[in-house]
């Protein structure tokens, strides 16, 4: 009886592994499909034209497919700070405690901190002239973020996530409080602690650090720390037993993507920019969908988050055997190499194209504020060179990290854990 008893608990945790298995393979299949989508963007800024000195979102000069090109990477940030979160809560699933998990998040925190203002900032400008100190853009965001998710792990999840939904819901309430463009932009007159400060938290800008250089906030904290807290919380469903999950996943995806149409209909609340009527039917509808990324405003986070919720709900059936799901899976594994392979791609793409061309490429090796400033006029290429582009760059960089993510897999060595 007894032997009976431990092979029916044996059975039992088999079936709860496998289970969780699952639900980690579905954030990882989302998390490399966003991954992929986000070099498109990241190529599009070095190769294509015009890409460094216009706006690829405005519906009075861009073209429908140049805009969806910049459009899709919305999804990208979002989803990967809000499966940043879902991860969180899955370490505790698999057992970490939470003074382990909260001592990886601080440390890793730091760690992802470091790298933004070293390797990435390089991999991003090619050069180590640190009067530009670099871009304060996702992974910087993210690190700052885990920081904070170290201290709230210790309070109960919903608390966390109530937290983590109100400064997403309610954070575009300070856009009336803010650091007049002269200074958060042209530093005339230079930002006070306390305008620094606002600018870290809530608006896009520029401040000194070290004396003469200069740090680019491109995502503020506040917003994008709600949305790693909602993920938090929202992570306690794969504890869940069999359709619930999936189920709940599909109801608040389909709010949220409701939420987007009704409020951005109503044009009152939820983002600085409210969309107006264009001259053409299309034009007008790319206003519809032309949302504040920096920082994010609810809006933009409602269009991206709720489809890819309902994207998860469908992800959570998938059992990563297929070809399609194991490529995504590749990627999603190994998002911090990921990120900074698809950095060197799309800068070298855009030098070596640059000096087949006959262009002079030393803008390349700019700070990233001053390449469009110096850009040749001639410089670019056709939309359809990025795409060509992106899909050389996914098979080459796709061996390296299939090989990262065994060695990973196989060599459980604390410092792995960090990339």
């Amino acid at each position: 009886m007894q032997a009976d008893i431990k092979t029916d608990m044996k059975t039992e945790d088999q079936l709860a592994g496998s289970k969780l298995q699952n639900r980690i393979y579905a954030v990882d299949l989302l998390r490399g499909i966003v991954m992929m989508i986000m070099m498109i963007d990241h190529i599009r800024e070095f190769v294509h034209a015009g890409a460094l000195t216009s706006d690829p979102t405005d519906p009075a000069t861009t073209t429908v497919a140049v805009f969806f090109t910049r459009w899709i990477t919305h999804f990208c940030a979002p989803t990967f700070v809000f499966l940043s979160g879902v991860s969180i809560y899955l370490q505790k699933l698999s057992g970490k405690s939470n003074d382990e998990l909260s001592r990886f998040l601080w440390t890793r925190g730091l760690w992802l901190i470091f790298l933004e203002f070293t390797l990435i900032r390089f991999l991003i400008v090619f050069n180590v002239d640190y009067t530009f100190f670099g871009m304060a853009q996702v992974i910087w965001v993210i690190g700052v973020s885990m920081i904070v998710m170290a201290v709230l792990i210790y309070f109960p999840v919903r608390v966390v996530g109530i937290a983590g939904v109100a400064m997403v819901l309610l954070h575009n309430l300070l856009d009336g409080v803010g650091v007049p463009p002269a200074t958060a932009f042209a530093g005339t007159p230079p930002p006070t602690t306390g305008q620094a400060f606002w600018l870290i938290l809530h608006q896009v800008g520029i401040i000194p650090v070290f004396g003469s250089a200069n740090v680019f906030i491109a995502y503020p904290l506040i917003p994008w720390i709600g949305v790693m807290a909602a993920g938090y919380a929202l992570g306690q469903v794969y504890s869940w037993d069999g359709e619930r999950p999936r189920k709940m996943l599909f109801v608040l995806g389909a709010i949220t993507t409701v939420g987007f149409v009704v409020l951005r209909g109503i044009n009152i609340y939820g983002d600085p920019i409210p969309w107006k009527h264009q001259e053409t039917t299309v034009g007008t509808f790319l206003s519809f969908l032309n949302t504040a990324k920096y920082p994010p405003s609810l809006l933009y986070l409602l269009m991206t988050l709720g489809p890819g919720l309902l994207i998860l709900a469908l992800t959570d059936l998938i059992d990563g055997k297929a070809l399609w799901q194991r490529v995504c899976i590749v990627f999603g594994r190994v998002p911090m190499f990921y990120y900074m392979l698809q950095w060197i791609v799309a800068h070298v793409a855009g030098v070596l194209l640059a000096k087949a061309a006959g262009i002079d490429s030393s803008y390349l090796f700019l700070g990233i504020l001053s390449m469009g400033q110096n850009a040749p006029k001639d410089y670019g290429f056709p939309l359809w060179v990025v795409y060509a582009v992106w899909i050389v760059g996914l098979i080459l960089i796709y061996p390296l990290c299939k090989w990262w993510g065994d060695l990973k897999k196989r060599n459980k060595h604390w410092a792995l854990s960090y990339f």
